[in-house]
């Protein structure tokens, strides 16, 4: 199991590569519009670290109690 530190320090590297992958996709948008496999390669990427992002927070912010009542 992990600790709390060690999913906060994951959490902010995947955010810093969630911003470089941001940027670079905003980047090849802007000045190579029609190179479609770069653009969805980058959107696929950008895509796959706010999943990883999220469930990183979900397990730092877990729902205490019981989901069934």
């Amino acid at each position: 199991m992990r600790t709390e530190d060690q999913i906060k320090r994951k959490r902010n590297e995947l955010e810093m590569q969630l911003k470089s992958a941001e940027a670079d996709l905003e980047n090849v948008r802007q000045n190579n519009p029609e190179n479609e496999g770069k653009i969805g390669m980058l959107r696929s990427k950008v895509e796959q670290l706010e999943s990883m992002v999220m469930m990183l927070e979900w397990a730092l912010n877990e729902p205490n109690g019981k989901y069934h009542t």
